[in-house]
């Protein structure tokens, strides 16, 4: 086997194994990887413990793909999801007014191109929530562009964090904590707050013993990160619920990890 398709779940799970097992991976030579966001300090372990080149995937049932290549630098394969599959792909990436915003800064991603749908079969209600009137889908990825061209993608529109009124990307404070030794996988949510409009709770899969909850918080505030994304609080879990394929709905996990707090902090 020379090249295979993994989803981040399971591309964890591999590197996991590996580490352990002595099974002969040196026929592999790329693992794509998509389907869901493949946060960098993950990617940036598949060369050094599989022995393989990265391939990031990005795109949606609607039309638009996006991939690296595999002669990219490291940086772009592992830091982005790459940039389309034909150079007739069409990308704006515009503010909450619709008006682009400047080159490298954070936005809502709208695609139109040779095989992106203009319309869904008759659903009037949700095309005019899902096209422009010039025939943009809007996707409801926020993503910043870099000046190769190549689109990182900073999570969904609804997956952001008002905290004291600063706006937090769960996909930035998850990206730290899997920098962790000890952390296999992360979910940060927001949860209703009286004082803070939201505070962030970081739901977090132990690879091993797990840390205390205080000590990943001080380790957290030793990076590049500011103090006030630093989760609130911290809940250990075994795994998360995922699909029969591994797959995770980054989205929709964090909606029924946020309802299962908000279900035990009603009882207390």
């Amino acid at each position: 086997m020379t090249i295979t398709g993994l989803v981040p779940p399971l591309a964890l799970l591999w590197m996991q194994a590996a580490a352990k097992k002595t099974h002969d991976l040196s026929s592999l030579q790329v693992l794509l990887v998509g389907g869901a966001k493949f946060l960098p300090e993950a990617a940036r372990r598949v060369r050094p413990e599989l022995g393989c080149t990265l391939q990031q995937v990005f795109g949606m049932a609607e039309g638009l793909v996006n991939y690296t290549r595999l002669d990219d630098p490291e940086t772009l394969i592992v830091e982005t999801q790459g940039r389309p599959i034909s150079p007739d792909d069409e990308i704006l990436i515009v503010d909450d007014a619709g008006a682009p915003v400047a080159e490298g800064e954070p936005g809502d991603l709208l695609t139109r191109g040779p095989y992106t749908i203009r319309a869904y079969h008759n659903e009037p209600a949700a095309n005019e929530r899902s096209f422009t009137d010039d025939g943009f889908y809007r996707t409801g990825d926020v993503v910043r562009r870099t000046p190769e061209g190549y689109l990182v993608v900073m999570g969904r529109a609804t997956d952001h964090i008002n905290r004291a009124g600063e706006k937090i990307s769960a996909e930035e404070v998850e990206d730290h904590l899997l920098a962790h030794p000890a952390v296999f996988d992360a979910a940060v949510v927001s949860v209703p707050d009286d004082y803070l409009g939201e505070r962030i709770c970081a739901f977090v899969i132990p690879d091993g013993a797990p840390p205390r909850g205080v000590e990943l918080k001080a380790w957290m505030r030793k990076r590049d990160i500011a103090d006030f994304k630093v989760p609130d609080q911290i809940v250990f879990v075994d795994d998360f619920a995922v699909t029969a394929v591994g797959k995770v709905s980054r989205r929709e996990l964090r909606a029924a990890l946020r309802q299962r707090i908000l279900e035990d902090e009603g009882k207390a």
